[in-house]
């Protein structure tokens, strides 16, 4: 059957010659809409490195000298006692599970302190986030440690002194922070003091849409509270319906300290989908307007084959007269569809690794050409376009094998 379909291709060489093109350029063209639509899910599926579920943002506010309940001559020492006793009223409430303290530390936040950590002749990227914080911090946010720490074992670390780094953070060099655990590190420049490497963290994004390989951060213990920190709490599963309004109506009574007052209560996936308004906005619209091709894409494609199964409603009519079943029928216009297709798919991929090599498509991994991606993408495209012939072809092959043989013949 092979050998009958490629003398009929040959046969039939000029009209197929054009085909062939137009599969050609729909096979680069669906390859790049992939690649595009591939590398931004796969991005955005990545493991985040921290879990926001039941987690909210509590801000605290001061009383200011022209409140009648302000207390005079409050000391910073003063200040951190209140801050240190709401926290600890916070964490008495039944559904709370955890309480932490940071200073521009907690995920989605777009106000960042940088530092360095360095180790002999290696150093961190310059970008690398500080990250501020009591202990409970990593429950809170549930961190995971690169081999296997649990946040009950790193918030003992913070507790002792040790800083937290994120796997990555010797990316550069081609080195796992693993590989330090135990040893001693300076920061921030400081060359009188060093701080120990309790554990290694999974690479903690920076928001949903940058890959974790491109964030850096290190976490080491906030000592000393004032009121600009973040006050982040966990709730307990099951337990976060109503959270807000329920602590609200007992701000006043339970949580006015000194001159501190809770100003504000935020969810964690209010802050995230505000954070990435814009970012999700430009992906929308890419989407939508890859969305867009693709649609004119199919319909162009499915015209093709349609109008093309059409006019083969004599030959279709001369297989049946034959004895040819239905079945044998629309297998040879397939056949012969996806044997087109399996012939131009070779060069669309040399075009598509020469597209990728001049870095005109999809960056991701720091890199534009990636073997695996390129041939997943590639497969991806072919079974789609094989999808638009099967339809393309079945349908009006289904209507003309209604016909009967002889009326096809005459009409023709």
């Amino acid at each position: 059957m092979t050998k009958k379909l490629l003398v009929q291709i040959k046969n039939e060489w000029r009209n197929n010659l054009w085909l062939a093109l137009e599969l050609l350029v729909v096979s680069v063209v669906m390859w790049y809409v992939v690649d595009y639509l591939y590398t931004r899910a796969a991005t955005y599926l990545e493991p985040r490195g921290f879990n926001i579920e039941n987690c909210y943002l509590i801000e605290l506010g001061e009383l200011t000298p022209k409140s009648p309940d302000y207390i005079a001559d409050r000391k910073s020492e003063d200040t951190h006692n209140d801050i240190a006793e709401l926290v600890e009223r916070l964490r008495r409430r039944p559904e709370v599970e955890a309480v932490s303290l940071s200073q521009n530390s907690y995920p989605y936040n777009g106000s960042n302190s940088s530092g360095e950590v360095k180790i002999d002749t290696l150093n961190s990227p310059g970008w690398t986030i500080r990250r501020m914080v009591t202990p409970d911090f990593v429950r809170v946010f549930r961190y995971q440690g690169a081999q296997g720490e649990t946040p009950e074992q790193m918030a003992e670390m913070l507790e002792r002194g040790e800083i937290l780094t994120s796997n990555n953070l010797y990316s550069k060099y081609n080195r796992k922070m693993t590989e330090f655990i135990g040893q001693r590190f300076q920061l921030f420049g400081d060359t009188t003091r060093t701080y120990r490497l309790g554990a290694a963290l999974q690479n903690v994004r920076y928001h949903d849409y940058d890959q974790a390989r491109n964030s850096y951060c290190f976490l080491c213990k906030q000592s000393f509270y004032y009121v600009g920190l973040e006050l982040c709490v966990r709730v307990r599963e099951g337990q976060d319906h109503d959270f807000i309004q329920r602590l609200k109506a007992d701000s006043e009574a339970q949580f006015r300290v000194g001159n501190l007052f809770i100003s504000e209560i935020r969810s964690f996936h209010d802050i995230r989908r505000n954070f990435q308004q814009a970012w999700t906005n430009d992906i929308r619209n890419y989407v939508m307007g890859m969305g867009f091709l693709l649609l004119n894409i199919f319909l162009g494609l499915l015209g093709t084959f349609w109008f093309r199964t059409q006019q083969r409603r004599s030959e279709i009519a001369l297989h049946k007269a034959h004895g040819a079943t239905d079945r044998a029928i629309f297998s040879r216009l397939l056949s012969e569809g996806l044997l087109l297709l399996a012939v131009v798919t070779p060069i669309a991929l040399v075009i598509d690794w020469n597209l990728a090599h001049m870095e005109l498509n999809s960056w991701r991994n720091n890199t534009t050409l990636e073997w695996d991606r390129l041939l997943l993408c590639a497969a991806i495209s072919f079974v789609l376009i094989a999808l638009m012939i099967a339809i393309g072809i079945g349908i009006p092959a289904r209507k003309a094998m209604k016909v009967q043989p002889a009326e096809a013949l005459h009409d023709d």
